[in-house]
Formats: C-alpha cells, sequence, structure tokens
C-alpha cells in the first residue's frame, strides 16, 4: 500500500514563509541569484557586474573581489566579463542540513572608492539523497496472543532534501497479517506503524520477513529500504501502556545534570511477574540522546545527563519502551519530545574587516574607514544584535545591511590636534541580561601638508662688527613646521635682490638645513650701514608651503680709519701748514686751526686734538683746544719769542685701539707794522670783526624774518581754515607757540603744550616749530672760567659724513624759555663735552626738515669766541642750504665770491675741489663741511 504524508498545513507555512521572504528582499534592493546544488563547474549564476551597475573596464582596477563568510570559493566571477559562475561543487546538505532557506551571502567589494555590495544566492535543492533508514533491519517481537488491529512502532525513513524532494511515501510488501498505517503529529514528523489484521499462531509461523519501502516526491523518484524481521512470541497478552503516546517538554538549555524531565508512568493490565514494568530507551534512540538523557528502569523518570546546548541541537526526540517481567514480555511504546528554549548564552561575535589606514586629514566626509559584521548565535531577542561606537566624533557607524555595518568619517581630521583616535565598537544583544563584545580600532591620521613654515617672530635684528672673516656665522634663522615628516622638513633660502649694484647673495648665504646665515665678505660700515634681506623657510611637502621673516643686519663700526687731516692741514697728513701771526696779538687770539675728519662714527670719530711738547722743554705761548683744533696764544707775545715756531698736533680718535695723525704747522711772526698775508686756509685767525659783525647781524635779521614770515603764514592760513564752516567737526582753540633762547648765542625750540591745528577737511596737522636766533654774545673773561656743558649727550649712531664729531641721539631735550616746559625730541647732538662746543640740535621727527640745525652751548656756558670771531656756517633751517661765512682782516682783499656761498651739505666742499670720483675724496668733502659746522 502507497500511503501519502499529510503536508497541508506544513504547505501552506512554507509558501506563507516564501512570499514574505521575496517581499523583504524586493524591499532591501539586494541583488539576488539562485543555482541548483550539485552544479557543474563554470554553471552561469549572475551577470554580476551589470547588475551591481559596474562597467567591465573598472573591475580590475578598482579590485573588484568577492567574499564568502565561511563558504570558501564556491562562487568566483569572471573579471573579463563579470559573470558570477560555479566554481566548486556545492552540497545543498552539507551547507545548510535541512533547513528551508539555504543562501550563500557574497559581500562583493570594490575600491577607489570603497564600495559594498551585499548579493545573495539561493541554492535550490534537487533530488539527489534517497531516503535512508537508520538500520538496514528491524526486529520486532509479536505475541502470538495480540489481538487484530494490534499495533507495532516502526522506525520512519529520513531524506535530507526538503520540500517535495523529502516527502515520503511508504509501501510494504504484500502479505496477508500486516498493514501500513501512516500518521503525521502535531509535529509534522510521521508515525509509522504496524498493524495487525490477521492473528499469527507462533507454531504456524515462528518469523515473518518484510520489505518496507521508503519513497521520496523527487523526479525522479529515488527509494530506500529497510528489512522487517518479525519474531512471533508466546503466552502474555497484555503489553504495558503509557497515559499518552507522545510526551511534549519544554527545557532551558544549559540544565543542570540530574535536573528531572519527566516522570513516565505506563499501567500492565496483566497480574504478578507479567505485571511489572522496566522503563527502557527504545532501539530506536540515538547513542546522542542516550548522551544527554539518563532514564530510571524502575522509575521511568528521566533525567538530564548532559551539557544541552540550544545552538547544537533544540529538539529531541525519546522513544521509550516498557517491558513487563514475563519470560514473553510485552512491550508498551511511547514517544517523549523535549524542546529546548533559548537563553542568552552567547556574546555577540564581531568582526571588522577591510580597514583603510591610516586615514589621510584631508579626506572628505563619509569616507568609509572599516567593515564591521555581527553575529549572535542565540536566537529571537538574544540574537539581535546592535552596535555602538565611542567617542561619537570624528567618527560613525553606518548601517548598511542586516548585522552589517561600516566605519566612516563623520566630522573633518588635523593630525597636528590629534594624530590618532583610538575607538571602541561595542556589539550588544537584546537579551535580558544583555551580553555584549568590544574591539578597539585604532585610526592613525596621515598628515598632510596643511601648515606652513612659522618663524617665532617676524623680524629679527643682528648687529655684526665690521671687518668680520668672510664666510662667519652672523645668525641663525628657525621656523617650526606642525605637519610631520618630509612635509614639516624645512629648508632655508635666500629671498634674492639688488644691493646697490650687486646682488645680495654676494653678501650673504644661508644653509638650507640648518638656517645658519654666513657673510660671505668682510662688510664694512662706512660702505653699508644696514642689510636687510629676507630667508625664505620652506617645506618639503607637495604642493611645498613657505613663509619669510626679515633679517636686519646692523654693521657696528669699529675703529678702522685713522683720523684724515683736510686742506689746507695736510692732504695725505704729511704737509704743513704755514700761518703768519703778529706780534702784537693778545692772549687767547686764535691764530690757525688744524681741521681734520674721521671716517669712522661715534667715539672711533671723536676727535680730540693735542699740541706736542717742544723739544728742549720751552713753554710755547700758543695752546689747541682739545676738540677744536683751534691754536691760540697763551700769552701775549714779545720780542724774545723765536720768529719761526714749529707747532705738532697730535690728532686722534677716541677708538679703542685709538688711532693718531701728526700736523704741522709753521706760525711766523711779524712786527705788528708788517700787513701779513694770510692764507684763506687760515681765514678764521685773523678777522675782521666789523664786517663780519655786519654780515652775522644781516643774517640774524634774515633768519628772524623768515621764521615770523613762515609763523605768521601758517597762523594766518589755520585761523581761516577754522573760521570756515566745517563739515568734519569744529577746531579747538590754538594757542600761539611761545618761542624763546635757552642761551645767548643758541637757537632752541620749546612748545608751552600740544596744539592741534585744523586746516579745513583734513586731519589736525602737526605741531609748528619756530626757532629765534639770538645775539652773540662777546668774548667771556679770564675771570668766568668755563664749566663743562650740561647739555652735552653721546650717541653712536650718525654717520662721520655728517660730521666728525656730530652724532644721532635717541633722546634729546630741547629746551624752553623760562617756566616753560622739556619737549622730549630725537636729536643730534654734538659729543664735545668742552665749554667752547655746542650742541647741535635738529628735532627729528618733530615736523621740521631734518636739514634744520639748532645750535646750543648750554646755559650759562656760550661758546667762547676768540676775538671778534663769529660762526663761519650757518644753515637755515628748513632748507638744504648752508650760507658759509669767511672772515678776513679789515686790511685784507675780500674776495666777494667766497663771501657768502650756498649749496647743499654734502655738496659745500665738492665744489671748491677740482678731484671727483673717489670715495676718500667724498668723505674729505663731507668731513670738510660737517667740521665747519661744528667750528661754528
Amino acid at each position: 500500500m502507497v500511503y501519502l504524508q499529510r503536508r497541508s498545513t506544513g504547505d501552506r507555512r512554507l509558501l506563507l514563509s516564501l512570499l514574505l521572504l521575496a517581499a523583504w528582499e524586493a524591499g532591501s534592493g539586494q541583488v539576488h541569484y539562485s543555482v541548483p546544488e550539485e552544479a557543474k563547474h563554470g554553471t552561469f549564476v549572475g551577470r554580476i557586474a551589470q547588475d551591481l551597475g559596474l562597467e567591465l573596464a573598472e573591475l580590475v582596477p578598482r579590485l573588484f573581489r568577492v567574499a564568502s563568510k565561511g563558504r570558501g570559493d564556491l562562487l568566483e566571477v569572471n573579471l573579463q566579463n563579470g559573470i558570477l559562475f560555479v566554481n566548486s561543487r556545492m552540497d545543498r546538505e552539507e551547507l545548510c542540513g535541512r533547513s528551508l532557506e539555504c543562501s550563500i551571502h557574497l559581500e562583493v567589494i570594490v575600491e577607489r572608492p570603497l564600495q559594498v555590495f551585499h548579493v545573495e544566492v539561493e541554492v535550490k535543492d534537487i533530488n539527489d539523497n534517497p531516503p535512508r533508514f537508520f538500520r538496514q533491519e528491524q526486529r520486532l517481537f509479536i505475541l502470538e496472543s495480540r489481538l487484530v488491529d494490534s499495533r507495532f512502532p516502526l522506525e520512519g525513513a529520513s531524506d535530507m532534501d526538503i520540500g517535495a524532494n523529502a516527502e515520503l511515501k511508504y509501501k510494504l510488501n504484500s502479505n496477508e497479517y500486516f498493514h501500513l498505517d501512516v500518521k503525521t503529529n502535531d509535529e509534522e514528523t510521521n508515525v509509522l506503524e504496524l498493524v495487525l489484521k490477521k492473528p499469527v499462531d507462533r507454531e504456524e509461523t515462528q518469523e515473518h520477513r518484510l520489505l518496507l519501502i521508503a519513497v521520496d516526491g523527487g523526479k525522479p523518484e529515488l527509494t530506500g529500504t529497510v528489512q522487517l524481521l518479525i519474531n512471533v512470541l508466546d503466552a502474555n497478552d497484555n503489553a504495558p501502556e503509557f497515559d499518552k503516546s507522545i510526551y511534549n517538554i519544554r527545557l532551558l538549555e544549559n540544565t543542570p545534570n540530574g535536573t528531572l524531565v519527566i516522570k513516565l508512568n505506563a499501567s500492565d493490565a496483566d497480574e504478578g511477574i507479567n505485571k511489572e514494568i522496566l522503563y527502557l530507551f527504545s532501539n530506536l534512540v540515538f547513542e546522542n540522546v542516550k548522551s544527554k538523557f539518563i532514564i530510571n528502569s524502575n522509575s521511568g523518570e528521566i533525567t538530564v545527563k548532559g551539557e544541552l546546548d540550544y545552538e547544537d541541537v533544540n529538539l529531541y526526540e525519546i522513544n521509550i519502551d516498557a517491558v513487563d517481567k514475563s519470560s514473553f514480555p510485552l512491550t508498551g511504546h511511547c514517544k517523549v519530545i523535549v524542546r529546548l528554549l533559548d537563553e542568552n548564552d552567547n556574546i555577540p561575535e564581531m568582526v571588522i574587516t577591510s580597514l583603510s589606514l591610516p586615514v589621510q586629514e584631508d579626506a572628505p566626509l563619509g569616507t568609509v574607514i572599516a567593515l564591521i559584521s555581527l553575529s549572535d548565535r542565540d536566537s529571537g531577542a538574544n540574537g539581535q544584535v546592535t552596535c555602538t561606537l565611542s567617542p561619537h566624533v570624528p567618527f560613525k557607524l553606518v548601517s548598511t545591511f542586516k548585522n552589517y555595518y561600516s566605519l566612516v568619517l563623520d566630522s573633518p581630521l588635523d593630525r597636528e590636534s590629534l594624530p590618532k583616535y583610538e575607538l571602541v565598537v561595542t556589539a550588544r544583544d537584546g537579551g535580558s541580561p544583555a551580553l555584549s563584545t568590544t574591539a578597539s580600532v585604532y585610526v592613525e591620521v596621515a598628515d598632510v601638508n596643511d601648515n606652513a613654515p612659522a618663524f617665532a617672530q617676524p623680524e629679527y635684528t643682528v648687529f655684526v662688527k665690521e671687518n668680520n672673516p668672510p664666510g662667519c656665522h652672523i645668525f641663525t634663522v628657525s621656523a617650526r613646521d606642525l605637519d610631520a615628516q618630509e612635509n614639516a622638513l624645512v629648508s632655508y633660502s635666500l629671498v634674492e635682490r639688488r644691493v646697490g649694484e650687486r646682488a645680495l647673495s654676494s653678501y650673504v648665504s644661508v644653509h638650507a638645513e640648518s638656517g645658519k646665515v654666513y657673510a660671505l665678505q668682510p662688510l664694512d660700515h662706512e660702505e653699508l650701514e644696514l642689510l636687510q634681506f629676507q630667508v625664505s623657510a620652506r617645506d618639503a611637502g607637495v604642493p611645498p608651503l613657505g613663509s619669510n621673516v626679515t633679517l636686519q643686519v646692523f654693521v657696528l663700526d669699529e675703529n678702522d680709519n685713522a683720523p684724515l687731516l683736510l686742506p689746507p692741514g695736510a692732504v695725505s697728513g704729511g704737509g704743513a701748514v704755514s700761518e703768519q701771526v703778529s706780534r702784537s696779538v693778545g692772549a687767547g687770539h686764535v691764530v690757525a686751526k688744524v681741521r681734520a675728519v674721521d671716517a669712522d662714527s661715534g667715539y672711533n670719530a671723536w676727535l680730540s686734538y693735542e699740541l706736542q711738547p717742544v723739544a728742549g722743554g720751552t713753554r710755547s705761548p700758543f695752546r689747541v683746544g682739545l676738540y677744536t683744533g683751534e691754536i691760540s696764544t697763551t700769552r701775549a707775545l714779545d720780542e724774545a719769542d723765536a720768529p719761526r715756531q714749529r707747532l705738532l698736533v697730535l690728532v686722534k680718535d677716541h677708538g679703542e685701539p685709538a688711532l693718531e695723525v701728526t700736523a704741522t704747522v709753521l706760525l711766523s711772526l711779524v712786527d705788528s707794522g708788517q700787513a701779513p698775508k694770510v692764507s684763506r686756509a687760515s681765514s678764521g685767525a685773523v678777522s675782521a670783526e666789523t664786517a663780519v659783525m655786519d654780515v652775522n647781524v644781516y643774517l640774524i635779521i634774515a633768519i628772524c624774518a623768515v621764521s615770523s614770515l613762515l609763523v605768521l603764514t601758517v597762523l594766518l592760513y589755520t585761523a581761516l581754515r577754522c573760521s570756515a564752516p566745517s563739515t568734519e567737526g569744529t577746531c579747538g582753540p590754538v594757542k600761539p607757540m611761545i618761542v624763546c633762547s635757552s642761551a645767548v648765542g643758541s637757537w632752541s625750540y620749546s612748545q608751552q603744550r600740544r596744539q592741534r591745528v585744523c586746516s579745513g577737511e583734513g586731519p589736525p596737522k602737526a605741531d609748528l616749530m619756530a626757532f629765534s636766533p639770538s645775539l652773540p654774545q662777546g668774548p667771556s673773561s679770564a675771570d668766568n672760567p668755563r664749566q663743562p656743558n650740561p647739555d652735552w649727550r653721546y650717541s653712536a649712531s650718525l654717520r662721520a659724513g655728517m660730521h666728525s664729531s656730530v652724532h644721532l641721539e635717541e633722546a634729546g631735550i630741547l629746551r624752553a624759555g623760562p617756566g616753560g616746559p622739556d619737549q622730549q625730541w630725537p636729536t643730534v647732538s654734538s659729543a664735545t663735552p668742552e665749554p667752547e662746543a655746542g650742541e647741535v640740535s635738529p628735532p627729528v621727527g618733530a615736523g621740521v626738515n631734518s636739514n634744520s640745525w639748532t645750535f646750543k652751548y648750554g646755559p650759562g656756558n656760550p661758546k667762547q669766541s676768540g676775538p671778534g670771531e663769529l660762526p663761519d656756517k650757518f644753515i637755515i633751517p628748513g632748507s638744504p642750504a648752508i650760507i658759509s661765512i669767511r672772515q678776513e682782516p679789515t686790511n685784507s682783499q675780500i674776495d666777494k665770491s667766497d663771501f657768502i656761498t650756498f649749496g647743499k651739505k654734502e655738496e659745500t666742499k665738492k665744489k671748491k675741489k677740482k678731484k671727483k670720483g673717489n670715495k676718500t675724496q667724498e668723505k674729505k668733502e663731507k668731513g670738510n663741511s660737517t667740521t665747519d659746522n661744528s667750528d661754528q
């Protein structure tokens, strides 16, 4: 007979599951293929590249690859045509067992940029497994006294296939005593029973042999057989009976050993020894079941023996026999079905792959750093896993598929702020209590060249002594780059430019690696006082970044130039000055003057004059001014004095060590009745007081007139502008400036308060300055000794080309009149502390042209002039012109062309010289001009 399995309920459930699965996959956008199991190598599965939207040409460059967790190399992709094909044998039963769904999950990964696609390949079942019985022979013992319709359980066959291929039908070979009854229980398992349809007679037939055939529903059909060996027993008529034929038990996994599962109870209608029952595992029970459970044969209690794990086996079917103790025992049968309940006893598993490390600090947002896959062997809520990330910035987790996440960049990176991140990824299931697992991901940030080298300050000031040896180290520049490796490797170079007629690289060089700056040649303060240039620092990144720093190299003066005598003293220091002196001159009369200049500056250019003692110890009637070089008489000359006087004047500077030169002055003493011929070079020795006084008065009047006119013009202009309506604002009152003289013979500037002068729509103008000349004072007497100048100040910044004894002072004081405040201004002052030396003070930076000069000799200490001696040069304030005054005796012939001359300060002496073009001559001319200024 043929018995069809009743699977209507199971078919409906299977169909509903398949419909739900198809709808879910359609919504997820996942690529789905199917392939039958046992397909041959090379069997076409699908055009995976085309279905994923990838071009064939980009498969190899983008490192197209397919990964399958735990599936080996069952499927491969032909990178030439993008076809997915079968690579090796696929046995559905090995892959998925008896699961209704069997799919291979593929991860398709391409890079540049990194993309991940999920592909499922369903392995379809074919009828490749015949039904199989556990034993080749089943033995049954039947009492001859058993009644018709008595039932005897049989072991059914199993088919490793699924669906229709696993739907089994059973057939029993034809016989007159037995037929086969197939039932389906609530658990959709087949229950085979051999039904007695005719009483057996042991005396007639002691043993019956039958053949049980199982046929599956596949095409073609496959079959399996088992031999049934039935032994007919005699005697005991009633077999033990259980309360139920099937017992369903639910048991938690990990239940400890010794736990009671169930206590079975069977009854036997017989009496005596035939009623006593033993409980035994049936011969149908597998060994793995016997390893997990144990039965007490007397009490029928089934207890746990081994470890129960839901993830290994979640259902146990235990066939129990109740056998009486008669000589010919009868057996009752039941089945105990034990279902295990899942507990949250498995922590989630995490796999991190495809790490894209290190990450460039300029990586765009959304860059995929790593792929994370999660799994949990538990089921239900215990197997539902969520993934979290800490810290949350600058990364985040993005769910790409069920239990698949991508670690992506969420905010910009900055390696200089944080070069490395330690991320903790936590996977947590939904059990109670929840189990979790963590994994650390170290993300290193790769540097990009986004920081230019930076210097500590934008400008450096370097002081270098002149005459340095070639190649000497003068400074070291250093720039710091916050980047790393080659991006932080800084090299230095000069920013080339022209310094005069020469290139900057002929003066200095910089070492490319250390940043040391070297002077390639000796520097000369007289030629180059300030060398300003830039050094560039550039890193080795791509593209390189750089910055510049400015170096101001001040060349400090050294005493490397000896004083130089100016004509008519000597051209080269070897000539002599010849003068004629009347014997009638009195004490203190200036008879000659030695002029010298020093090309150095500061103390090195501050010259002093010293008269060498006369041979033989004779006291000379002449003396020389320590800082003026003026030779004057110490007493009245008499007949005892030699008619020819040879004076040696030692001129030396104040350098360390001091340099010196000797000037020779030859004086001829003549009687007062004779008219001495005075050299034009010594025009200041004998003067025509009346003529010079007249000229001096004219000059003072002219200067006062010009100054007054200037002040009047400015005040008038200011008054007109302030009286006009202004759209910008009103002007405050303007107080007149107070101009006074601090001492006779000086020009000084004073300012009662700082005034603001409005001029139309423009901003307030700077302060006004006015210079008032004062009348010269007569010569001092011997009763009034000269005191040291209290206003003398020294500064070593002004070149000797302006004056051999005039220097720039950083903070001079311009004296005001009585009761007036002292105004602080940078001034140019004399370095001569002698009483007869004054102070030449232009108020530099005070709003007046730097060519405006004032002469200050100090309060109570006017300059001591010789008889009838007046300054031989005046500088007009606000004008580059110089007025030179030549003083001649009254009885001499005055050259009108030399009486008053005008010209640039730098060109005053040039016009009197025929030799031009060399540096030495220019220094002499500048020194001559400035020496004349100091003489005043």
